[in-house]
């Protein structure tokens, strides 16, 4: 049966910090096959039934066997320029479960499960020639200007934005706590964030982080976070449909406030609120619960070996030195 929030079990007390806090120390991951829309052909259902979860995760165990498969061997060349490809399935997060409350999607408003309506100002912004321009660069159409005309993800710099929606590999989160502050630091390119409790104020207005100034406090037993003053916000999606939420999508007035709620031994509850008045009409609203993992978290090596930048832009400039 479909549940609109998960459920602690039988006798389970929340644990604590030696100081009191609810303690949310651990390694949590929160890869799912729930879409962060709900599917159009959908429509206003919001949770999925028991049989419906089973086939969709049965499906897609079966996708990840077949992406497992031995590849085929390449007898002929590809041609110049061809595309070479990309990660094979041993490099992604093989996601097979849908979350816990059998949702359709990982938005929960608006009611249909959507993103609300683009403003006037940010459909205008989409379609500027600034932003075309900046996708054909990275997408590789136009040749860069150089590496800040490239995605964040693709400078080591910051992968996922806040809120965070599973992506194709690499989510695990380490959440760490003292009495003045809760640290999280998530596995892909070791973005970290840092969450003072202190009651001090946000930072400055004209002062703006990757992560922005994140602010929380306990109400009860849930850790609530505020997080405002963010640069070039975004929000990553594996799979991204007509609303990318990518660079030039969303302003610097976005505001985020989730809630972490640990609700049972293996499940850290969270939920959260977007509102951007320069993008949607209304804020929307998601839950995305995490589970706990015996982890490690793994190095992940970015700048170390990010050759790849360099020969970005070394292509650019000899397409330029022919005129291209």
């Amino acid at each position: 049966m479909a549940r609109a929030q998960q459920e602690a079990p039988d006798g389970w007390t929340v644990p604590r910090t030696p100081w009191g806090d609810p303690d949310l120390r651990a390694i949590w991951n929160n890869a799912t096959i729930t879409p962060l829309e709900r599917p159009g052909a959908l429509a206003d259902q919001a949770f999925l039934s028991d049989e419906e979860a089973a086939e969709l995760e049965r499906l897609a165990v079966e996708r990840v066997n077949q992406a497992n498969a031995p590849s085929e061997v390449r007898t002929e060349p590809l041609p110049v320029g061809g595309n070479v490809g990309a990660y094979n399935s041993f490099w992604t997060d093989q996601r097979t479960s849908v979350v816990g409350t059998q949702r359709t999607s990982i938005i929960t408003y608006p009611e249909n499960g959507r993103l609300p309506v683009l403003t006037d100002a940010a459909r205008e912004r989409i379609a500027s020639a600034e932003t075309r321009r900046l996708a054909d660069a990275r997408d590789g159409r136009v040749p860069a200007d150089g590496p800040e005309d490239m995605g964040l993800s693709e400078r080591c710099l910051w992968y996922r934005g806040i809120p965070t929606i599973p992506t194709g590999y690499n989510n695990n989160f380490h959440f760490f706590q003292t009495p003045e502050m809760v640290i999280i630091l998530q596995e892909h390119i070791h973005d970290l964030r840092i969450i003072a409790l202190d009651g001090r104020p946000h930072l400055p207005e004209a002062i703006r982080q990757f992560a922005g100034s994140s602010r929380g406090h306990w109400e009860g037993d849930t850790l609530v976070v505020e997080t405002t003053n963010l640069r070039q916000p975004f929000i990553r999606r594996w799979a991204r449909p007509e609303h990318s939420l990518s660079r030039g999508d969303m302003t610097e007035a976005t505001r985020v406030v989730e809630r972490f709620t640990r609700v049972g031994p293996d499940t850290l509850d969270v939920t959260f609120t977007v509102e951007d008045p320069g993008t949607w009409v209304e804020p929307w609203e998601g839950a995305l619960p995490m589970t706990r993992t015996d982890g490690p978290i793994f190095e992940f090596a970015c700048h170390e070996g990010n050759y790849g930048m360099f020969n970005m832009m070394a292509g650019s400039r000899a397409e330029e030195a022919e005129g291209q």
